[in-house]
């Protein structure tokens, strides 16, 4: 603040000691280090992914609950309804990504994921997983060439939509990565690949374990499956990414209420981490997306009579929290 210094009349003296004393109230009074960017409506929403569109400001947000996508406009401190509840049978909405057309990918882990057209709501294509068996479809990521990848958290694999499989509009996943053997042994039906993102140049995606805690890197050339080395802390709990194109890496931990941000080496083998910011105001934050030095954490009470057991009440209004601090 650009302080205006006045001559010390006898007039002036009392004014200066008032300025003086509410200058220092405001400067201890903490900012706080997470506020709400704009709600969503509906008792029991129960958010899990979040996507912004660069090029108009849109954020979508999905829900576990029923699927419902809604959509916050800039500026806007309420969301609204863009595709209800059930919409092409959808019965949640886990991974949420903007393409650079601006269509919407949004995963079902029930069944796959479908994309849609912003303007008109329609759905463009879909995409179903094949086989028997325990399947979650969670977390996607969408590299420069337009080919998305899909993480399946209980099958261990990461799946591949190409630029020619959707114009064909549909279709069956096809594994791309089967990161089974380089998973560390869970007991049947544990979640372990969670959230996915790509490298700007299109050299190899990185996605979390994270019952483990771990970072795998998945070569986009040549198909190698490496554990990232980690530095300063692990990803425990780690539930969404997102990766900013001068490397930085954040993520949400959701039971813990935490948020990291990570340094990435060059080639994507190592991450330092540099920041962590844990607070009970996130409510067990489920993913995260970092735009225009803003980052947007979705707060998903899913400890609030939702998916995590036991339940440790229930739920408030359903938001959408922002943080300078990341």
């Amino acid at each position: 603040m650009r302080r205006v210094l006045l001559p010390l009349t006898a007039l002036t003296l009392t004014a200066a000691a008032t300025l003086t004393a509410t200058t220092t109230a405001h400067a201890t009074t903490p900012t706080p280090r997470i506020s709400t960017a704009f709600t969503l409506p509906g008792e029991k929403v129960y958010p899990e992914g979040i996507a912004t569109d660069p090029r108009t400001g849109t954020v979508y947000v999905g829900s576990y609950a029923d699927g419902t996508i809604y959509r916050a406009r800039p500026g806007a401190r309420t969301a609204e309804v863009f595709l209800p509840a059930g919409t092409d049978g959808r019965h949640t909405a886990n991974g949420l990504r903007v393409d650079a057309r601006g269509r919407l990918w949004v995963t079902d882990s029930t069944a796959g994921v479908a994309v849609y057209d912003p303007r008109t709501g329609t759905r463009l294509a879909h995409f179903e997983v094949e086989g028997g068996g325990a399947s979650f479809v969670n977390d996607l990521a969408i590299t420069p060439d337009g080919t998305a990848y899909l993480t399946d958290s209980y099958r261990g694999v990461v799946y591949r939509v190409t630029p020619a499989q959707l114009a064909a509009g549909s279709g069956a996943l096809r594994t791309a990565f089967d990161l089974r053997g380089h998973l560390k042994p869970q007991p049947a039906g544990t979640a372990t690949l969670n959230g996915i993102v790509a490298d700007r140049t299109g050299r190899y995606l990185l996605t979390v374990d994270m019952t483990a805690g771990e970072l795998h890197r998945l070569d986009l050339r040549t198909g190698a499956i490496t554990r990232v080395t980690l530095t300063g802390g692990d990803l425990l709990h780690a539930d969404g990414l997102d990766l900013s194109p001068d490397g930085t890496l954040r993520a949400a931990h959701n039971t813990t209420n935490t948020l990291t941000r990570w340094r990435l080496s060059p080639d994507g083998t190592r991450a330092r981490l540099t920041r962590t910011l844990t607070d009970p105001a996130l409510q067990i934050p489920t993913t995260l997306t970092h735009t225009r030095g803003r980052t947007l954490v979705v707060r998903s009470q899913f400890d609030k009579n939702g998916p995590l057991t036991p339940s440790t009440g229930t739920p408030t209004t359903f938001t959408i929290a922002t943080t300078q601090a990341l």
